[in-house]
């Protein structure tokens, strides 16, 4: 039985409480909240009898030692929770964004190094049997040339979503970035991006944004997005289509993928029944401890989703495209000062002799 420590006990932390009680061999052996009457709460709802504590410190004391943690606390929260299981020597599988910066994934990515622990991202919508079909069509007709992606939808969340700076590309789009990598099969080179606001928005911060990136093979991936968009909302997926040598491909967020090549009339394709969303992306982490192949979340694959939306960001901000070359480079100095001014020179060496991006 593989015992998990699972972290944050707010509504993911839930989700993934009823993943792990559908998966066999599997059982939360601690549960972790800074607010303990939550998690035990959380525990009384299941009927589970495990210990509630307040920090990975006592969960480490009363579970020695789990077989890994479940990080579902708030983003801010991520590094501090994940770099402790790490240098416990703790796998760990964690909630998107693995942190709020490129600069703290680069901080994790040399923990998981230098410890010899996976540290993964679940990135749920990855692991969509639509998508997998529509990124095989496309691969199947020589790959995408051109590749976009539509998201519009509506939300009301009140809180702080409504306040932040950049609502939708911070807390939304790097699930479309990050699946348009996966299409794509590269990484991004470059982005502009303009972000806005139109006139009847009820968030405070800019909640649309076109994007247009340009990737290491010359593909163009261009995302239209909005969270204020009433009427005609797409997928919380997006919509999707893809140009290739051999023909065209929409995928329509959920279900239905439709092909054509030049001569031929459209077909429908049919996605294969498999696991999806958490539960696929638990399988591929558990698989991994296994000795499986290594998770497509991983830190140092997973971090160019992360420097995706820094650097549409700061394309935005400044009106300028962006080279995600120079996002990778200004975080490992920002993660390289911050190393050597606590005194973790090993930190400071090894991001700095990445000089960027870690090497895969």
């Amino acid at each position: 039985m593989r015992e998990v420590v699972l972290v944050g006990a707010g509504g993911m932390g839930r989700a993934w409480m009823d993943v792990i009680e559908r998966r066999p061999g599997l059982r939360v052996s601690a549960l972790v909240d800074v607010s303990v009457a939550a998690a035990q709460a959380a525990a009384r709802e299941r009927g589970w009898d495990v210990p509630c504590l307040a920090t990975v410190a006592e969960a480490f004391a009363v579970v020695e030692p789990p077989s890994m943690l479940l990080n579902v606390t708030i983003p801010e929260a991520h590094r501090a929770v994940s770099e402790a299981a790490l240098r416990a020597g703790v796998p760990v599988l964690s909630e998107k964004p693995v942190t709020p910066t490129v600069a703290d994934a680069l901080a994790l990515a040399a923990a998981s190094e230098q410890q010899g622990v996976l540290l993964a991202t679940s990135q749920s919508r990855r692991h969509l049997a639509g998508l997998r079909a529509f990124r095989d069509a496309v691969a199947a007709y020589g790959g995408a040339a051109q590749l976009d992606a539509a998201f519009f939808q509506n939300p009301r969340f009140g809180g702080f979503r409504d306040e932040m700076d950049s609502p939708l590309l911070i807390d939304m789009a790097i699930h479309t970035f990050d699946q348009a990598r996966y299409v794509l099969g590269s990484e991004p080179a470059s982005v502009y991006c303009e972000e806005f606001s139109p006139p009847w928005s009820w968030y405070r911060g800019a909640a649309a944004a076109e994007a247009v990136f340009r990737f290491a093979d010359g593909a163009r991936f261009a995302y239209s997005g909005s969270w204020c968009a009433d009427g005609l909302t797409t997928s919380w997926n997006g919509a999707w289509r893809a140009s290739t040598a051999g023909g065209s491909v929409e995928w329509d967020g959920e279900q239905a993928v439709r092909a054509q090549d030049a001569d031929g009339a459209p077909q429908t394709l049919r996605p294969l029944e498999q696991a999806e969303g958490l539960d696929a992306a638990l399988a591929e982490f558990l698989q991994a401890l296994d000795g499986g192949p290594t998770p497509s979340g991983e830190i140092r694959a997973n971090i160019w989703s992360l420097a995706m939306v820094e650097a549409a960001v700061a394309s935005a901000r400044s009106g300028a495209p962006v080279l995600l070359d120079e996002v990778f480079a200004r975080a490992a100095e920002a993660c390289v000062t911050e190393a050597r001014s606590s005194g973790d020179d090993a930190t400071a060496d090894l991001v700095a002799s990445w000089g960027g991006a870690p090497p895969r």
